[in-house]
């Protein structure tokens, strides 16, 4: 036998739109029909059928014994000996006598609930999920809308993009997004609303965005009840809860506040130490000075120093000014000088009256040189980052 090496070369190139432009003609437009590549391989020359990845793709096997079925209040019984009609069913043959299938297409779900999912999506989000298939693209129309004038709104607010400030035009652009079905929007107007004082009408998108699972909506609508009721914190510490769940940093430190206060169905003080901590390592500054607090004084976590000085300098660093003068202290106690002088200076100069006159003590033992170094980084400090 005569043995041959093949050597295949590829060849990469751009090509336009114009390009497949005889290709797109035998698309159809309407419909799930649309087609993609590859090939299925049973059939090479039959291009496969797109077809949405289901919610839920289930199947149970059962032998003579339907009642046991946990779906069988849902469930399709399924004759194997007929094959489906459907060509996107995926249940296949078997063969037991019954085999039940418990299948969903979310591109079949109704408009209105693919906008409720949707709701709280962020402009990439809306994007992405209008890509999944033509019904989604359909239903999603709104909220692309409710994009654009989410974003117009917000240039009005701030005077960016090239206009001037203008919070009238802003409410009006954010009131057409929340039209639209999107919390952002509704969360923006209602935080213009009650900056305007109409607190009825904030209240009421904030309450409108918390029902649809927005965490911004719903932290703003449990500290709006607890400034306008503070006498009846329970609705609004159900709020706070839902929001701090989600993982929204500001609500989770409301709710550790909310809870250190008394408010809410029980004082726990290692629920609200447990909540000051999520917050503080979602990058809360406030929450990293309390958090610090409690591990100082083993409130509601185990007292431990070291822990409590790694977040009063993580406060510090970033801008908090009791944490700058607390920490400042600390250093100066350990004997570092230097460092000592530039948080206390850095707490002086944000307004802490207690940070001159030991600063000045510090600044007496210090030579000349130290002293200029000293000021010299403080001058040249930036705060660190933060979530607020």
């Amino acid at each position: 036998s005569t043995k041959f090496n093949i050597c295949i070369t590829i060849t990469c190139f751009t090509l336009s739109t114009s390009d497949f432009s005889p290709f797109l003609a035998f698309l159809p437009s309407t419909g799930m029909n649309q087609k993609t590549w590859p090939p299925t391989k049973s059939n090479s020359n039959s291009p496969r059928r797109f077809t949405a990845f289901p919610f839920i793709r289930k199947q149970t096997h059962l032998q003579n014994r339907p009642s046991e079925n946990p779906f069988s209040g849902h469930s399709k019984k399924i004759n194997t000996t007929t094959p489906p009609s459907s060509s996107n069913s995926s249940c296949s043959s078997s063969s037991s006598s019954n085999q039940y299938c418990y299948n969903q297409d979310f591109s079949q779900l109704p408009y209105d609930i693919i906008l409720k999912i949707a709701a709280t999506f962020s402009l990439s989000n809306v994007r992405a999920s209008s890509l999944v298939c033509k019904s989604w693209c359909d239903a999603l129309r709104p909220l692309r809308e409710s994009m654009v004038f989410l974003r117009w709104g917000k240039r009005f607010k701030h005077g960016r993009g090239g206009v001037k400030r203008n919070l009238s035009k802003a409410l009006d652009s954010f009131l057409q997004g929340a039209a639209r079905g999107s919390t952002l929007a509704m969360v923006d107007a209602g935080l213009l609303y009650w900056e305007m004082g109409k607190r009825e009408e904030g209240i009421g998108l904030y309450r409108k965005a918390a029902e649809l699972g927005d965490p911004a909506g719903q932290c703003n609508l449990g500290i709006s009840l607890l400034q306008v009721n503070p006498l009846d914190p329970e609705e609004a510490v159900k709020w706070l809860y839902k929001a701090s769940i989600a993982g929204h940093v500001r609500a989770q430190y409301q709710l550790a506040l909310t809870l250190h206060k008394g408010h809410g169905p029980k004082r726990n003080l290692q629920e609200t130490a447990k909540w000051y901590l999520r917050a503080a390592e979602g990058g809360y500054v406030r929450a990293m000075y309390n958090t610090a607090l409690c591990y100082s004084v083993g409130e509601g976590l185990m007292q431990s120093h070291e822990l409590a000085k790694k977040w009063m300098k993580r406060a510090a660093d970033r801008g908090h000014s009791k944490a700058q003068l607390e920490h400042g202290l600390s250093l100066s106690s350990d004997g570092e000088r230097m460092q000592a002088v530039v948080y206390l200076e850095l707490a002086a100069r944000a307004g802490e009256a207690a940070a001159h006159p030991v600063k000045n003590v510090v600044l007496q033992q210090m030579s000349t040189f130290s002293r200029d170094h000293a000021m010299f980084l403080v001058n040249s400090w930036r705060t660190l980052p933060s979530s607020h």
